[in-house]
C-alpha cells in the first residue's frame, strides 16, 4: 500500500508544479489554491508512504515520477523543447527509479 501512496503522491507533485507555473508566480487564485491543496496532498502521502519505506528510496521515486511528470507535461501541454538529449535525461531518471524499487528491501 506504500507504494502506491508513494506513486499517487508523485502524481500530486506533477499536478501542483504545474499549477504552480499556471499560478504566474501566486499572482493567478485558481491555480494558486490547486496548488497549495495538491502539496498538501503530496506532501502527505509521501508521509505516510515513508512510515514504511526507506526514506531514500520514497524521496528518490516522489521527486523522480515529478520531475519526469512534469518534464512530460511541459512538453505534451505548454509546447517545451523535446530534444533528444531531453529525452534522453528522463529516461536515465525512469532508469534510476526502476532500480531504486527493485533494490529497496520492502
Amino acid at each position: 500500500m506504500a507504494w502506491i501512496a508513494l506513486f499517487v503522491a508523485g502524481l500530486f507533485e506533477v499536478v501542483w508544479s504545474f499549477a504552480m507555473k499556471q499560478s504566474a508566480g501566486f499572482t493567478r487564485v485558481g491555480p494558486s489554491v490547486v496548488t497549495i491543496a495538491a502539496m498538501v496532498v503530496s506532501f502527505a502521502l509521501l508521509a505516510w508512504s515513508m512510515r514504511t519505506l526507506p526514506l531514500g528510496t520514497a524521496y528518490t521515486i516522489w521527486t523522480g515520477i515529478g520531475a519526469v511528470g512534469a518534464f512530460t507535461l511541459g512538453i505534451l501541454v505548454l509546447g517545451e523543447s523535446a530534444s533528444p538529449l531531453r529525452i534522453a535525461a528522463a529516461l536515465m531518471i525512469v532508469g534510476g527509479l526502476v532500480l531504486m524499487k527493485l533494490s529497496s528491501p520492502v
